[in-house]
C-alpha cells in the first residue's frame, strides 16, 4: 500500500557536508548544536520533504547575472535530466539543496549559513 510519500536519500556529498559543519560547530563552541541538527534533520526536515517534496524553491529559476553563472545553470539543467527539480530549503540557520524527481529525494548538499567567514586573507592566500 502505498503512503503517498517520496523515498529519501543523502548523497555522499551531504554526508560530507554534516561531516564539515560538525568540524564547524566544534570550532564554533557550539556544543549540543550538531546534535541538534541531526535530530532536527531526522524528526522535521525530512518527514517534511516525504510529505511536500515541492516545498522548497526551484534553484535554477534564480537566474544568475554573470555570463559564467549562467553557463553553470545551463550545464546543471542539462544534467537534471527530465522531470527532475533541484530545489533550496531553508531550514533555520541551514540552507539544504535537494534534487526532487518523481517520488525520490535526493539530498544534495547542506550549508550553516555562516560557514564562510570573511577572512579572505585566510581563505585565498
Amino acid at each position: 500500500m502505498s503512503t503517498g510519500r517520496c523515498v529519501i536519500r543523502a548523497s555522499a556529498n551531504f554526508r560530507s557536508n554534516l561531516d564539515r559543519i560538525r568540524v564547524f560547530l566544534d570550532s564554533a563552541d557550539a556544543p549540543g548544536e550538531f546534535t541538534r541538527l541531526v535530530e532536527r534533520l531526522a524528526v522535521e526536515t525530512v518527514p517534511t520533504l516525504e510529505r511536500f517534496p515541492a516545498i522548497g524553491a526551484d534553484f535554477l529559476d534564480r537566474a544568475p547575472a554573470s555570463a559564467d553563472g549562467k553557463a553553470l545553470f545551463a550545464k546543471v539543467a542539462s544534467l537534471l535530466g527530465t522531470g527532475a527539480v533541484i530545489r533550496q530549503y531553508i531550514q533555520g540557520d541551514y540552507v539544504i539543496l535537494y534534487r526532487e524527481k518523481g517520488r525520490a529525494i535526493d539530498l544534495l548538499a547542506i550549508r550553516h549559513h555562516r560557514e564562510l567567514s570573511f577572512d579572505f586573507a585566510g581563505h585565498w592566500p
